[in-house]
């Protein structure tokens, strides 16, 4: 006889957990279900057992995260599980065993015990914020209220799935141009420390004053092959110091005036924030949220600090009893003059929840139209970064030949 512990459910739906002695793990199913249990997991106790040493499940749920792409399918699956007519509880569990991420299946296991104690599925979701954010609690939570919670998240999915596919086509559009610069500083920094010394060893050796940049790229060919270690280090650090800087009040201030001043990407990220804007808003109206709640979520789902202070604003202003279009029409440096009309048209017509939603539309296309057009505006100016670092190089090398071939002649 050997010793088991398998996890499973009552009959009731509650979690339990025993330690049974069989010979066989068959042997362990007909004892759970001569308890009437069924079973989820089984493992072999008598025996040493890695996973009794170290915990691999908190470590695998640790390390493991939820990606916008599978918060997206599980939220659509619930949606499809309620129209069907199964329960919260049953519809998680359902998503539970279905997952094979570590943390979507310990969420989804801590959100039924929850449940089943007495709480609400949106009270359960609050105790994840790094997978649920604001927005998901709020419209799950007027759609519990409203009594039509998969109609919720059905729209909730939309709403998040329109919102990944902006970031990846923004996201996409930037990373050619980035591969590029980085492969370029990889391919300079090699050749000044493995190719520069043995043709500026040639120079070194003339007894003729060098030019500036000829004694440039010797003088920093010499410091990186001599200094490697710090020149690597240095650009690690840089890099972190920078992401890091990123991250700060003041590094988020900064990051966000410059971009929505750059050329073109300014543009691109002002219809990204109107589209985010417009999509947060009508999808909150849409579920029921009221609008000074909706407005001061959907000050959270933006990033850009600028965007944040306005949408405070139109809070305040909004429970002053100011209308909403008001604050969007006085900022036109930031939101497209349409934004603001169209909100404009919306409250004089009471549909502001469906002129927001074909706003957001709008904006979306044009986010689309003119990030496929922008490799076609990079490409150029990486041609002449490129020839720029190129020639750079072919001059400083070719410049001390020209003086050479002068004194002979």
């Amino acid at each position: 006889m050997a010793t088991f512990t398998y996890t499973g459910e009552d009959s009731e739906g509650k979690k339990v957990t025993e330690t049974v002695e069989a010979e066989d793990r068959f042997g362990v199913y007909a004892v759970a279900r001569g308890q009437g249990h069924t079973v989820s997991s089984i493992e072999e106790t008598s025996k040493f057992s890695f996973s009794r040493l170290i915990n691999v499940e908190k470590m695998n749920y640790f390390l493991s995260r939820v990606t916008g792409d599978e918060l997206v399918m599980v939220t659509r699956n619930l949606g499809s599980m309620l129209n069907a007519g199964l329960t919260v509880t049953r519809a998680l569990s359902v998503i539970e065993r279905q997952s094979t991420n570590p943390r979507m299946q310990g969420v989804t296991k801590s959100m039924v015990e929850k449940i089943n104690q007495g709480g609400t599925f949106y009270e359960s979701l609050q105790d994840f914020p790094e997978v649920f954010d604001d927005l998901y609690v709020a419209m799950v939570k007027a759609g519990e209220e409203s009594g039509n919670l998969a109609e919720a998240l059905q729209t909730l999915a939309i709403q998040m799935e329109r919102s990944n596919n902006l970031k990846k086509k923004v996201k996409g559009a930037m990373i050619y141009p980035s591969i590029v610069v980085v492969v370029m500083v990889v391919i300079g920094i090699l050749m000044m420390i493995y190719v520069m010394p043995q043709i500026t060893g040639v120079f070194e050796g003339m007894d003729k004053d060098l030019p500036a940049t000829t004694q440039f790229l010797i003088t920093a060919s010499n410091f990186m092959q001599n200094y490697t270690i710090v020149v690597i280090g240095g650009m690690v650090g840089l890099i972190v110091g920078f992401m890091y800087f990123l991250k700060t009040k003041i590094g988020k201030i900064v990051s966000s005036w410059v971009v929505v001043r750059l050329p073109v990407i300014g543009t691109i990220a002002k219809e990204v924030n109107a589209a985010r804007t417009a999509r947060t808003l009508s999808s909150l109206l849409n579920s029921g949220v009221d609008v000074i709640q909706s407005i001061d979520i959907t000050e959270e789902v933006l990033q850009n600090v600028f965007y944040k202070k306005i949408l405070a604003e139109a809070s305040v202003r909004v429970e002053k009893g100011t209308a909403l279009s008001e604050t969007f029409i006085e900022r036109k440096d930031l939101y497209p003059v349409l934004v603001g009309e169209m909100i404009l048209v919306g409250e004089e017509t009471g549909q502001i929840a469906g002129m927001l939603g074909e706003l957001a539309q709008f904006y979306e296309t044009e986010v689309e139209r003119k990030t496929k057009d922008l490799s076609t505006i990079i490409e150029p100016l990486l041609m002449v970064v490129i020839g720029g670092g190129v020639g750079f190089f072919a001059m400083a090398l070719i410049a001390p030949i020209y003086s050479i071939s002068d004194g002979i002649g």
